[in-house]
Order: structure tokens, then C-alpha cells, then sequence
């Protein structure tokens, strides 16, 4: 299939934030797997909402765990982006790979356009309206994707990484953990960054549900040292109310 180059331009002034099919309380799980070895466990959710320098912010976490013989990692990620601009403000990153640890923190500060890895005083460019890794999997639930298109979108934070794309390759059904049937769209997202887990060289997907509640259902992607892994969806808790 040919996929036409599709660019959403992003104002440099913030406008209105589209709506968004999520809230505090949901709680997505998915179950691990390499081929027919169970492999770990992932949650992602929506947490809380908290004040990030001025801005009431969404608290975003996505939590990752893989447990084989030869290879453990555990990666926790935090998301601090605004509820009225969809803007990131910081991001943190734990991963304990085997026995070794790494925690950074960014700090973002799209007004004045850099961002500042944990205590470093050397700046680096970020995009006018920034979004960080775990951000994304929340933005691209509030967008009109078509079938066939290639998106391009030039706001990842880390500026020197951009752009990401998103294909939207076909719609499929997926089995949801009640035994339900529903259509979902699988996209392939391709982040330039090294060791990401959509990087390029990943070869990642990512399943959505085709309806209002844009649920991320399935991920696959390839993980350096350790093989194809496969995130399908355990349990979905709603945010009370929805």
C-alpha cells in the first residue's frame, strides 16, 4: 500500500486542546510475551493531576517490566503534561536493566524553547509545543486518524530526535479481555531515537481501538538483548464515571 505524506502543522500559539477519551483512574494492563514464553507485564494509566511549574498537569505512567532468564528490565516512566495545552513540562525515566539502574529526569521549558537532563546545565533545543514518550501514547488517542495515511509530527522533546511518524496501516479486530470483538487500527510508529522501544529498527506496532475510547489494546516491538515482546491487553479500567 502507498501511504501519503500527511503533516499536521502545530500553531506556535497553544489553541484550544482537543477532547480527550481518558481521565484520572483509567488503568490499562497488558500481559508480556516472547513468542509462547511469558515474558513480564506493563500498566499504563493516568494517575493523578498535579501542579508542573504553574500548569495543572496530567500525570501520566507507563511501567514496563520483562523477567527471562538472561535479561530483567524494569522501566518506569512519568509524564507531567498540561490538561488545558497538551504540552509536556517533565519526564522521567527509571530503568533497572539487570543489576544496573539509570534515572533521568527532563526538564522542559517549551516558553523558553530547551530542555535539562537531571542537573546539567548544558540546555538542548526543544519544539514549541513539546511531548515527551509517554505523552504520546495519550495524544495519538485524540487524533482523526485515516487509514493509509503517514502522519508526521515534530513534536517529540527531544528536538534532535524529531520528527515522529505514525503510519495507519489497516483496521483489524481485536479479542478483548471480556471476549468481546472490536475493530482497531494498527499503526506503526517510528521515533529516531536509539533503544527506544519505537525506534525504527524496532519495527514496532501498536493497536488501537477504532471508537471513542481509543484504548492502545497491542504493542510489539523488538528489544535489544532479548528478543520480539509482545504487550497484549489484560484488563481496561475506565476512570470512574466514564
Amino acid at each position: 500500500m502507498l501511504f501519503s505524506a500527511v503533516l499536521l502543522t502545530m500553531q506556535a500559539a497553544v489553541g484550544p486542546t482537543p477532547p480527550v477519551p481518558f481521565a484520572v483512574g483509567e488503568r490499562i494492563e497488558y500481559s508480556g510475551r516472547m513468542g509462547i514464553i511469558r515474558a513480564g507485564s506493563a500498566v499504563l494509566s493516568v494517575d493523578s493531576v498535579a501542579n508542573m511549574r504553574g500548569h495543572r498537569s496530567w500525570v501520566f505512567s507507563f511501567v514496563t517490566e520483562v523477567n527471562l532468564a538472561v535479561y530483567r528490565n524494569r522501566s518506569e516512566f512519568t509524564s507531567w503534561t498540561g490538561v488545558d495545552d497538551f504540552i509536556s513540562r517533565q519526564f522521567v525515566k527509571d530503568v533497572t536493566e539487570n543489576s544496573r539502574q539509570r534515572l533521568e529526569t527532563f526538564r522542559i521549558y517549551p516558553d523558553s524553547g530547551f530542555y535539562r537532563r537531571n542537573q546539567n546545565t548544558e540546555v538542548k533545543t526543544t519544539p514549541d509545543l513539546p511531548l515527551d514518550d509517554v505523552a504520546f501514547f495519550y495524544w495519538i488517542r485524540t487524533l482523526p486518524l485515516e487509514i493509509g495515511h503517514s502522519y508526521r509530527f515534530d513534536r517529540y522533546f527531544r528536538h534532535e530526535h524529531n520528527p515522529v511518524i505514525v503510519r495507519v496501516e489497516k483496521r483489524e479486530t481485536k479479542e478483548m479481555p471480556d471476549g468481546t470483538r472490536v475493530p482497531v487500527l494498527l499503526l506503526r510508529p517510528i521515533v529516531n531515537e536509539d533503544g527506544g522501544m519505537f525506534h525504527e529498527k524496532s519495527k514496532a506496532k501498536l493497536w488501537i481501538t477504532d471508537d471513542a475510547r481509543r484504548i492502545p489494546v497491542e504493542i510489539e516491538t523488538d528489544i535489544k538483548l532479548a528478543g520480539r515482546l509482545t504487550l497484549k491487553l489484560r484488563s481496561y479500567t475506565p476512570a470512574p464515571g466514564n
